[in-house]
């Protein structure tokens, strides 16, 4: 969540600009990364240049990105994954409230002739699912959405529910949450999987219920959702450790199968 450049110029009127330099990439390579969303509230912190840089530099790292691009058709397209027999598309989307400081990430929003990233709005999210799904065995939505967490713990927003809901409705199988930087419910919604929020995970400055996260793992087969487990972690110092289940008995209320 920041954009992975040495180019461009900070966005004006954004209190968090947030950057890593392209070497970056070569950590999520090493993890074995296989596909990021860059739509986010900050992939375009440094303007077009920044998220362009990330696309090229992110795809020489033999990583595929999604949800942002030249125009409205390249941020909409989908990613095409092959794994043991199994085509998985890939799309992505942003929906956030305006920030405290007043910027809105609508500013960024792709167009026919204008480079950007793509909004969730639902018939745009129910076009591309349904044209994803001609294309592949099943198709996953990266949705960036909801309220951060701040003083108390954040809500699930409307917004947010019905870009997921949407998603299913049109045929996706599996819907993974951003954004709040805490971990939120896992629901089974019409025959599909939605986690509204896998909170943090490589991530520093947080404090409290932010820090403790999962590693979902997901099962799939032509048929959709097969099963899920999960992985409970705790971040110290930016990074996840794994942790006994027992140790934050709050992660398996939200998210237990």
């Amino acid at each position: 969540e920041c954009a992975l450049t040495d180019r461009g110029t900070p966005e004006p009127g954004k209190t968090y600009t947030l950057k890593a330099p392209p070497a970056a990439a070569a950590a999520l390579q090493s993890a074995k990364f296989d596909v990021v969303s860059l739509a986010n509230n900050h992939a375009m912190d440094f303007g077009f240049e920044g998220v362009q840089s990330a696309r090229t530099t992110l795809l020489q790292a033999g990583i595929a990105s999604v949800g942002a691009g030249a125009d409205y058709t390249q941020a909409h397209m989908p990613i095409i994954l092959e794994r043991n027999g199994l085509r998985l598309a890939f799309l992505a989307y942003l929906d956030v409230p305006v920030e405290r400081d007043g910027f809105d990430a609508r500013a960024w929003i792709a167009t026919a002739d204008r480079p950007g990233i793509a909004w969730a709005d639902p018939n745009a999210i129910q076009t591309d699912v349904v044209a994803a799904k001609s294309k592949a065995d099943l198709v996953i939505v990266l949705l960036h959405s909801g309220t951060e967490i701040g003083q108390y713990q954040s809500v699930l927003s409307g917004e947010q529910i019905q870009a997921a809901h949407t998603a299913v409705d049109a045929g996706a199988a599996l819907v993974l949450g951003s954004h709040p930087h805490q971990l939120e419910t896992i629901e089974r919604y019409h025959g599909g999987l939605i986690a509204y929020s896998l909170g943090n995970f490589v991530f520093d400055d947080y404090l409290g219920i932010a820090n403790a996260s999962i590693i979902l793992q997901v099962t799939l087969d032509r048929n959709g959702i097969q099963s899920y487990t999960y992985v409970p972690v705790l971040i110290d110092n930016g990074l996840p450790h794994v942790i006994p289940a027992e140790q934050v008995p709050a992660i398996g209320t939200l998210v237990a199968p």
